[in-house]
Order: C-alpha cells, then structure tokens, then sequence
C-alpha cells in the first residue's frame, strides 16, 4: 500500500511523519542501551533469564546516580546523597555504561566510546570524578537487585492432553522463568489475578467468541482496511519515541527523565510476571483453536468452522488474558501521572512495522483500547480477555507510581 493512501486511512487516529525530538543524557544512554541490545541478539538466542531487567536496571541506575545529586524521590537502593559539586552527566554515563558492560559485555568498544564522548563533556576533572564515582556506587547497588528469586522453585510448561494422544510439542515462547523473577513492587505472581474467563456455556462467551470470529478472520468482510492496518500497526509498538517525547517536554530534569523511564520499566517488569502467571493458570484456547473446535464448547450460539484462520499469526502461548493488553494499561496508568490523561496535542506512537510513522491519540485510555481492539482485528484475543488484562494494568501501574520512587516530603 502507497504511502499516501496509508497516511490517508489513518487520518481518523492521526498518523504522521515525525521529527526527532531532542534528548538528553538519559534518553541517549537509553537509546544505546536498545542500540547495544539488537546488536547482541541472535535468531538462536531467545531471551533469557540474565537479560531480563537489563532495560529496567539501565534506567535505575541513572535514576539512583541522578537522584543521589538531584535529591528529589526516594532511592530504590537507599543510595547516600552525592557530595555537592558531583557532575549529573557523569553520574548518568558512569551508570549507564556499567549497567550495559555488566549485560553486553561483547559491546565493549561500542560502550567504551559511548563514555568516552559522555565524560569529555565535563570539562571540571574533580566534578567528573565525583560524579564517576556516585554512577558507580549506583550501577553496582541496583544490579543487585530485581534478579531471579534463589527461593523460586523451576516451572515447566507441560501441554495438556490425553494419554497417547498427539499434541503440539513446540514450548511457549512467553518464558515461564517470568516467575522465578523478583517482583519490584507486586506482593506476589498472583496478586492481580483475575477470575476465571466467562463459562462456555454463557452468553458473553458467545458474544466474544462471534466477535473475533467475524472481526478477527483473515478473510473478514466485516473488518475495513483501518482496521485491519490497526491491528498490524498496535502488533509492535515502539515505545521509546513516546518517552523521549515526555522527556522533550519543557522544563523536565535529568533526574525526572530517569525516573519516567524506571517507573515504566519496574511497572512492565511486574506485568510481565502477572501475565504468564494468569496465563500458565488459566491455560485457555485461542481462538483459532475455538472457533475450528466450537462443537466441543456446548453452546448453540456458536458454530464451528474448522478453516477458521486469524488476520494475524497467533501467539505461542495460552490466550487469557491479553498480553498486549496488561502492556498498554500498565504504561497508560505511569504515564498518566506524567502526563495527564489528555495532554495537548494528544499521545504519539509509532511502530516497528511501519517505521517513521506516528499515530497520536486524544488520551491514553484512547492508546489502550485502540490497542486491545488491535488484538481482536488480529483474531487473537476475545474481548473479556482484553479487559481483564486492562485491569490489571491499572492496578500494577498505579501500585507502582504509588510506591516506588515517590517525591520526598
């Protein structure tokens, strides 16, 4: 599809072309951070348990180093205040750099470079000393925490079936160590699970099920083509663009820009770990594998069609509830407090399946439901899944700016 047409079906969300906006040392430490990461991946390394909090360790590290010379919020790691005159930007870059050796240490080049740019733009030795050393002491305080839990027993997926019967034997790619990791502010893996999906032989399992049934077909006739752009264009959102653009606004610090990105990546961090166990609990079908089966569902307001295929391919891993969906609400909820719920000029987002173009919504409740109604254009998620997912992002998010790294009285 031209480029123009797609600009033009998507004049409703409002989709653009974007500039980028400036940064600073945060963001750009940040930016690597992801430069560094793609660099270090391959096909046949899936991510692993090591990895898992780079991201989240990456922004709390500055946040703490920041922090210990901008004194605003309470630390995370109970970091001692800075000496006075310590440098903010060598701070940053000293915790930035020594959080992503400690994970990509095959990009050292790349790192020692990084920082060798960063420090020579703090031209006052002693306060380059003092900040390098106040990173220090906070990249090596938080990589010490949010790792997997010593006490948490393995968890194995093991597929459901009949004795001799034959099912599919590829393993679920969303990772069950999620809940062997430490949580940074949910009491447990559990907390926010929701109740059991509606019963099959119930009126809203019907509902649903002929919603993405007839929504979510990859021959639908009912779906139009800014829809079915919708549901490809939500699949992959990049969030980093949204943050730097708050991280643009006017009169933001260092230390608020650090903050912003932890509270989202400590928030992200704990839904991950409330999804898979909702997910692995409830081990319930796709609609792919209901919509081909529904004889077996024993409600007459549902009918088989055993060709039944989705827009998009469908996810590896139990449907209920909606993985994207907890995402969305989880972020929506941080960065409300940042924010507001409807700021001037909208929300923008962009993805990594129609790179440089952004969409921007009025609010971020608009954010959160054009992303779970992506997921039913895709014919991958039924609606009560997507609500519950969305609840228990609110909470999670919420629970966090609530808890973690709140301004100082």
């Amino acid at each position: 599809m031209a480029g123009t047409k797609l600009k033009a079906l998507l004049c409703a969300g409002a989709l653009a072309l974007s500039a980028p906006a400036r940064a600073d040392i945060v963001c750009d430490w940040m930016e690597l951070g992801t430069t560094v990461s793609e660099a270090s991946a391959t096909p046949a390394a899936p991510p692993a348990v090591e990895s898992a909090r780079a991201d989240t360790h990456l922004a709390l590290a500055m946040f703490e180093a920041l922090n210990a010379i901008d004194r605003r919020y309470e630390s995370w790691v109970k970091l001692a205040p800075a000496p006075k005159g310590a440098s903010q930007n060598a701070a940053a870059a000293t915790a930035a750099y020594q959080v992503l050796l400690h994970y990509y240490p095959g990009q050292k080049a790349t790192l020692d470079d990084a920082y060798m740019v960063s420090m020579s733009l703090v031209p006052d030795e002693g306060s380059r000393a003092a900040g390098k050393a106040v990173g220090e002491a906070a990249a090596k305080a938080v990589l010490a925490t949010g790792a997997a839990d010593e006490k948490a027993a393995p968890v194995y997926y093991r597929p459901r079936t009949s004795p001799g019967v034959w099912v599919a034997t590829q393993q679920p790619v969303l990772p069950l160590w999620l809940l062997t990791l430490k949580r940074w502010v949910l009491p447990a893996a559990d907390s926010v699970r929701p109740g059991p999906p509606p019963a099959l032989n119930s009126a809203r399992w019907a509902q649903d099920f002929n919603e993405v049934r007839t929504l979510g077909a990859k021959a639908s006739k009912a779906r139009n083509p800014l829809q079915t752009i919708q549901a490809r264009f939500w699949v992959a959102t990049d969030l980093d663009p949204t943050l730097r653009w708050i991280a643009d606004l006017p009169g933001r610090s260092p230390v608020q820009n650090a903050r912003l990105f932890s509270l989202v990546s400590m928030a992200s961090d704990d839904a991950g770990v409330a999804i898979a166990d909702a997910k692995y609990h409830y081990n319930f079908w796709r609609p792919i594998t209901s919509i081909r089966n529904a004889e077996e569902d024993g409600n007459p307001a549902t009918a088989a069609d055993p060709a039944w295929e989705p827009l998009l391919q469908t996810p590896n891993h139990p449907e209920y509830p909606c993985g994207h969906c907890i995402g969305a609400a989880t972020i929506a909820a941080v960065l409300e407090t940042e924010i507001g719920q409807r700021p001037p000029g909208g929300v923008q987002f962009t993805t990594r399946r129609v790179p440089g173009v952004v969409q921007s919504l009025p609010t971020l409740d608009a954010y959160v439901k054009a992303m779970s109604m992506s997921r039913i254009y895709a014919g991958v998620h039924y609606r009560f899944s997507n609500e519950a997912a969305e609840d228990m992002g609110r909470k999670i998010g919420r629970m966090t700016v609530a808890t973690a790294l709140r301004p100082l009285k």
